[in-house]
């Protein structure tokens, strides 16, 4: 007789958390829903704006991208 998936699903967390683990839960956002690309669309362009507006955030970029580059193995 096949174990019920309640119990299974039992076994896997109590294994989880013995391996010292615990369980999170995370919401997001529904990529599904009408009107999110467009949501997307008008943030971002919002963000572009305010970058563009911004005068230092290029040299900041810069040197943060150098400093990636001075990492690398």
């Amino acid at each position: 007789m096949a174990i019920p998936v309640s119990k299974r699903v039992e076994k896997r967390r109590e294994a989880l958390r013995a391996a010292g683990l615990r369980p999170v839960q995370i919401w997001v956002p529904d990529t599904r829903r009408p009107g999110f690309a467009e949501e997307c669309r008008r943030q971002s362009l919002l963000a572009a704006a305010a970058d563009a507006d911004d005068r230092t955030i290029e040299s900041v970029l810069d040197a943060a991208l150098s400093d990636l580059g001075e990492h690398e193995d």
